[in-house]
């Protein structure tokens, strides 16, 4: 089996959403000073690095992400190149997953538009919202990306979050495809049990036995 890391790693060099609370780790505990273990501490925003979106971080009464559908994060994607869709990516740039979608129910969209996780991209493609639409009448149930958001970063109303959320398709995003060709993969990413989180960081995984 063969297992691929599509997670960011989270550092203090790790570029955090503009104004957020970036990724700080120390050791309180140190075996070098006297100490009977290392024991570190973290400080960070649930949407450094790669992770999940919870309904509630866009929805005044959105489901927080203790209540995800774990299953909803485990099995079969479909990894597409969209590299060359520029700004917008729409239908025609996805009709090459469309057999693989109905069976894969996860889609992770490879842009490369955030090749250096040090520096905060000034901009980066999105989703035409009615991507949304299409992916549920395929019978899909998530999107990944590989950009810090679904939406641009200056969007007010988080139009592609609540298209993808009325549709019943889970977020993931800033994950690192930079590695990976398309195709069909299983994937694990389950995020963190944040009681009342908007969101939580995940250990996103692709595999093929």
């Amino acid at each position: 089996m063969q297992i691929w890391d599509i997670s960011r790693t989270l550092s203090q060099r790790l570029a955090p959403w503009p104004g957020d609370t970036g990724f700080s780790f120390d050791l309180n505990w140190k075996i070098a000073e006297g100490a009977a273990v290392n024991v570190g501490a973290i400080t960070m925003s649930v949407h450094n690095g790669t992770h999940a979106d919870a309904a509630f971080h866009f929805e005044r009464d959105g489901d927080a992400i203790e209540r995800a559908t774990l299953d909803t994060y485990i099995g079969p994607a479909v990894v597409v190149d969209v590299a060359t869709a520029g700004a917008s990516i729409g239908l025609e740039h996805l009709a090459s997953c469309e057999r693989d979608l109905r069976g894969a129910a996860r889609l992770l969209l490879k842009t490369g538009a955030w090749p250096d996780s040090t520096v905060f991209p000034s901009s980066f493609p999105v989703i035409q919202t009615l991507v949304a639409e299409w992916m549920k009448s395929h019978g899909a149930k998530l999107l990944g990306v590989d950009v810090p958001s679904v939406d641009l970063i200056d969007s007010k109303d988080l139009s592609n979050h609540h298209a993808l959320a009325a549709a019943g398709i889970a977020i993931l995003e800033s994950l690192d495809l930079s590695a990976i060709e398309p195709g069909v993969y299983n994937l694990s990413a389950l995020p963190l049990k944040i009681e009342g989180g908007d969101g939580a960081p995940v250990r996103a995984i692709l595999w093929r036995e």
